[in-house]
């Protein structure tokens, strides 16, 4: 199973910018490299809830959740 996500971040004038290379929109722009990171995490945090949700709403009833190891 994963354990982890692999952020892409670059500075670019005064700005650090970063992004998830897994999660297809979670991006952030921040002044600072550490605010930069943190700002990654929770959004990641909230991304991956928001699609758990919209998966089980989108599922309805009469499903199992199985977890999937690569």
């Amino acid at each position: 199973m994963q354990n982890g996500y692999t952020a892409v971040i670059k500075q670019e004038d005064d700005w650090w910018v970063g992004w998830i290379e897994e999660i297809p929109g979670v991006n952030c722009q921040e002044k600072t490299y550490e605010e930069l990171k943190e700002a990654l995490e929770v959004t990641l945090k909230e991304a991956l809830e928001f699609n758990r949700q919209d998966a089980l709403t989108s599922a309805g009833s009469g499903y199992r959740e199985e977890k999937i190891a690569i």
